[in-house]
């Protein structure tokens, strides 16, 4: 198996293509000892049910075995989830999951007494429990317990509010149903002149084609579909909506967006400062599509026109080997310790490298604190962008490596908000060593086209998203009706804003702010943005600086969750309470642009 076109089935996969799971377990057989230790240790749960006030070390030892719990389970789902990604048809491991989900439902319920136990000791009692040496392995565990008390409820109030819970997914769910299996958007012909199915996941390929007509066709046909049904999906968006200022208003925040940041201890000025910066750089990215319409010989610019690239596809081919090659190179500046662990992982097992029938798509790293940092792929060496996948997901399981290494297991998780700094961090270095290294003019232009798109989909995109969350939601908190008018309205006027007076704003766009699936899950989109800011910050902190800079950086990754998000960041180099970081990446969108106009 050499990882070509052909979509074998799995047992016809090369055992040396695939990841070796038995450093989770060794086999099927010791995975279902495994789950059945888990469903025993339940039981533990019950003698400490009441109990929690008594001492420190009781509560001690009932987070013992809670982190006991929580740390086989782990592994066992891990390895559950990891067997049916090998092929999602296998029905045996659909069967793992199922059998896991269960018990893990089971631990969820017996251990659901902890937190409001836990936050009914009198602040006074609690307070004299953290000095004792008992709690000191757990001491911030309860402390960020203890954030939640002044927006925890009763116990009778927080029970009605548990009981809405399958209620209140009512409106994510009835999107999902209508965006994923209701609407039909038909047939599209493509550049090649054949018939190909228009779907969510197939309109961004028609939106890559070189064939302006194929890209307006698709973009045309598409949001006609979200046209004919933008009543129920502003209706479901709403919805939605004013479930988040509900719970807010419920559990004693000021705005539906303290309430999420707050699990992260992120102020609401971090996610003010993005919009700000980057309104403050737009002109940068109004001069870019002026730039790419001119280059593309187009008269007029449209959506549909920004994500082909500039320069036809260079023809690329990097065997597993190769992409190894150039990822550990690029990531030379990290360290032989760093390139070391993760050539090892990369050539050896820790990936499952290539297509095969059944396999789940795209790309993941997921691992356990007792295993290894596993990477799935689905790796085509014709496809360039597969090696920024390869690197990206090597990021996170560095990040896990290295956490599991230096955590113990309540603090070796880190959370989303630093989550994508480290994959990002490796993506920055393999693009500026290809781009150091290219042989023409064109290349080199291909490079910095692509770096140049990245920015602007993660940190300008997305914060435009961000911005009109932040308004919605400030609109049904102050009373304001969230209609189909408004919500286009609004994001008319940030579509205008972001995109520039050159832009040609077909009327279709303004649609798009209903089939966004991340607008179900509030104020989560602004976390790719300030993890790319803070990765491009950070990169250039290593590459320009010295020993110090890289061990800030090596300490981040060490970090687990140890630390508030802001205050691992902080210690790495990057203060994202500032501007300054997204001010950086920005600055550098704005350098890009400028090159690759010079060299196209």
């Amino acid at each position: 198996m050499t990882g070509t076109s052909d979509n074998p089935l799995r047992s016809q996969v090369a055992v040396e293509d695939t990841w070796n799971l038995s450093s989770l377990f060794a086999n099927d057989d010791e995975w279902a000892k495994g789950l059945q230790q888990f469903e025993e240790l339940i039981h533990g749960f019950a003698g400490f049910v009441g109990r929690l006030s008594e001492s420190a070390e009781v509560l001690a030892d009932c987070l013992t075995h809670d982190c006991r719990v929580d740390r086989l389970a782990e592994r066992v789902g891990v390895y559950a989830s990891l067997k049916t990604s090998e092929d999602q048809g296998n029905s045996d491991y659909q069967g793992f999951v199922a059998k896991y989900y269960s018990i893990a439902t089971k631990a969820g319920q017996a251990a659901s007494f902890i937190r409001p136990e836990i936050l009914s000791i009198p602040q006074e009692r609690l307070t004299e429990f953290l000095k004792s040496p008992a709690l000191e392995p757990y001491k911030l565990l309860v402390e960020r317990v203890n954030r939640f008390r002044a927006h925890t409820l009763s116990q009778p109030e927080e029970k009605l509010l548990a009981m809405q819970g399958e209620m209140a997914q009512t409106a994510s769910k009835t999107f999902r149903q209508l965006n994923d299996a209701d609407l039909k958007f038909g047939k599209v012909t493509n550049e090649k002149g054949v018939e190909q199915e228009l779907t969510n996941a197939s309109f961004s390929s028609f939106l890559l084609s070189p064939d302006r007509a194929v890209r307006k066709t698709a973009f045309k046909q598409y949001y006609s579909q979200f046209a004919a049904h933008e009543n129920t999906l502003a209706s479901t968006l709403a919805g939605s909506i004013h479930g988040d200022v509900y719970y807010a208003r419920a559990r004693n925040y000021t705005s539906a967006r303290e309430s999420s940041l707050f699990a992260d201890n992120v102020p609401v000025s971090v996610y003010d400062n993005l919009i700000a910066a980057v309104r403050k750089h737009l002109p940068a990215v109004h001069r870019y599509f002026d730039m790419r319409r001119r280059k593309m010989k187009l008269e007029d610019i449209h959506h549909y026109d920004t994500y082909v690239p500039i320069l036809a596809d260079r023809q690329t081919h990097h065997t597993w080997d190769q992409a190894v090659e150039v990822v550990i190179a690029s990531l030379q500046p990290l360290g032989t310790d760093y390139c070391s662990v993760l050539e090892s992982g990369l050539r050896g097992r820790w990936c499952d490298r290539y297509p095969n029938q059944g396999k789940r798509s795209g790309a993941f790293s997921s691992g356990a604190y007792d295993g290894d940092p596993y990477i799935l792929m689905n790796y085509k060496p014709s496809v360039l962008n597969d090696v920024f996948t390869l690197t990206h997901e090597a990021g996170h399981s560095m990040h896990t490596y290295y956490s599991t290494q230096s955590q113990p297991f309540q603090y070796y998780s880190y959370t989303i908000f630093v989550a994508e700094v480290a994959s990002t961090f490796n993506e920055q270095l393999l693009a500026k060593y290809l781009i150091d290294r290219t042989s023409s003019k064109e290349e080199r232009a291909a490079l910095i086209n692509h770096e140049v798109d990245s920015i602007r989909a993660t940190i300008v995109r997305q914060t435009m998203f961000a911005e009109f969350e932040k308004i919605t939601h400030a609109m049904a908190e102050s009373g304001e009706p969230l209609t189909v008018a408004s919500m286009k309205s609004v994001y008319r006027e940030l579509l205008e804003a972001y995109f520039g007076p050159g832009f040609s704003i077909d009327e279709e766009l303004s649609l798009e702010c209903f089939r966004i699936p991340h607008f179900y899950n509030a104020f989560y989109v602004y976390k790719y943005a300030t993890g790319l800011s803070a990765a491009i910050a950070l990169s250039r902190k290593v590459l320009n600086g010295g020993e110090q800079d890289l061990q800030n950086y090596m300490g981040f990754l060490k970090g687990g969750c140890s630390k508030d998000p802001l205050d691992l960041l902080k210690g790495a180099g990057v203060d994202m309470n500032q501007p300054e970081p997204v001010e950086i990446a920005l600055s550098e969108f704005s350098k890009l642009v400028h090159e690759l106009d010079e060299l196209i």
